[in-house]
């Protein structure tokens, strides 16, 4: 794999990362002042928040975010120090905030992960492993959340049916379905057959018009290749950790939005396992989203997924919820870039040129 380094510095460069996120705040003003509803009244409905769940909305992001560089950590079997692993989770965020959730920010990581000293196979591997981790999550979780919740999973309603119909249900299937079939299919090449899925990849790409990306195809082949020799014989003691992590960080990350709707109605334990269920279904109807960030998107699916439980609230919680889930990562890699940048390429190359 070339990783281009000009091609990352656009992704990354201050200066050009304001064009995704004004697209996406475009998207999510017009939704909003779009909407006739929308008053200075339902505005201050906000300080109707009770302060402890909102306190502890931001004490789960937190935590949350203290599980992603203890499995960062503990995937790069410690080659990483801890400042490392703070720069790469910051900037893994705010690459997956700039980006499409479609596209998500893997070669970024992988580039920064080789600033930060990961020789590129390993980088690639940890990558790898990291989202068929995070992907196993929602194929497993999810047929649970369907036997739970069964007919209240998806929301309902005129409004819903109206505008909606059933393409709530078709959007979930089809990402479910695309995340299932690359997660088997990148566990399979990893983890079972890696030689065997580079013979498939030069095997598909010698027929006729895909012969032009033949050239690709030996590329990815010898990435999976190499992923798989960096992951074989790990212990158990190593895949029962990032198991476990990835268990309480995707679980924290959801929990942070039943606290956020606590905070302004009394939700019973059923209803806030319903909650759970309806956020883990709207994370993987969100993934195949064209946008930055989800920006648009998931304000849109917010209103569609919460409005049973929040009534009113609705709009106040679904500010809350991105100002948690998203516009802090996207202010933590403005300012921590420019930081990093001076740190790997002047710093560690020549501790001497720059004191302090």
């Amino acid at each position: 794999m070339e990783i281009n380094s000009k091609e990352i510095f656009k992704t990354l460069n201050p200066n050009k990362i304001w064009i995704p996120i004004l697209i996406g705040l475009g998207i999510v003003f017009y939704l909003f002042y779009s909407d006739p509803d929308l008053t200075a009244d339902k505005l201050s409905l906000i300080f109707n928040a009770a302060p402890v769940p909102i306190l502890l909305a931001i004490l789960v992001i937190l935590a949350r975010d203290v599980g992603y560089v203890y499995r960062i950590k503990t995937i790069t079997n410690g080659e990483l120090s801890w400042l490392s692993s703070i720069y790469v989770i910051i900037f893994w965020e705010f690459a997956s905030a700039v980006t499409p959730s479609v596209v998500g920010g893997t070669s970024v990581v992988v580039f920064i992960l080789m600033k930060e000293g990961i020789k590129l196979g390993k980088a690639l591997a940890y990558v790898m492993l990291t989202a068929i981790l995070d992907n196993l999550f929602f194929v497993l979780m999810a047929p649970l959340a369907l036997l739970y919740s069964k007919e209240e999973l998806f929301p309902s309603g005129e409004y819903i049916e109206i505008e909606l119909g059933n393409s709530l249900q078709v959007l979930f299937i089809v990402s479910y379905v695309l995340i299932a079939l690359y997660t088997f299919l990148m566990f399979y090449a990893i983890f079972i057959r890696p030689r065997g899925f580079k013979w498939l990849l030069l095997k598909i790409t010698s027929i006729g018009i895909l012969r032009k990306w033949r050239h690709a195809a030996q590329g990815h082949g010898d990435e999976i290749m190499r992923a798989s020799e960096e992951l074989r014989g790990k212990d158990v003691s190593y895949w029962l950790k990032i198991c476990v992590t990835t268990f309480f960080v995707w679980c924290a990350r959801y929990f942070m939005l039943n606290c956020l709707i606590a905070a302004f109605t009394h939700v019973s334990l059923s209803d806030h396992l319903l909650i759970f269920c309806r956020h883990l279904m709207m994370w993987i109807t969100m993934l195949i989203s064209p946008t930055p960030g989800s920006s648009g998107t998931a304000e849109f699916f917010f209103t569609q997924f919460f409005t049973y439980f929040l009534g009113d609230y609705t709009f106040v919680t679904n500010i809350l919820w991105r100002m948690l889930s998203y516009y802090p990562y996207l202010i933590l890699g403005a300012i921590f870039l420019p930081k990093w940048v001076r740190r790997v390429f002047f710093v560690k190359k020549n501790p001497e040129a720059i004191k302090g």
